[in-house]
C-alpha cells in the first residue's frame, strides 16, 4: 500500500488543539486507514489506524 505524502492528505486540526498548547493532534483520512500525527511536527512519525479501531477510540478520547 502506498500512502499519499503529507502534503497532498487534507489533515484536520483537533478543535482541542491550540496554536501555542501543548495538544495538538491532526488526522487525515485516507480510503482505508485514519492517519494521526502531531501538528507541532508534521514530518515525523504517524499512528495509522484501521477505520473501526479509530471509531472505538473516538468515545473513549472525547470523554478525556
Amino acid at each position: 500500500m502506498s500512502l499519499k505524502r503529507s502534503s497532498e492528505l487534507e489533515w484536520i486540526k483537533s478543535s482541542h488543539s491550540t496554536d501555542d498548547g501543548p495538544s495538538c493532534v491532526e488526522v487525515a483520512a485516507i480510503p482505508d486507514r485514519i492517519l494521526v500525527r502531531d501538528s507541532k511536527n508534521p514530518t515525523g512519525p504517524r499512528l495509522t489506524l484501521a477505520p473501526t479501531a479509530w471509531a472505538t477510540f473516538l468515545p473513549y478520547a472525547s470523554g478525556r
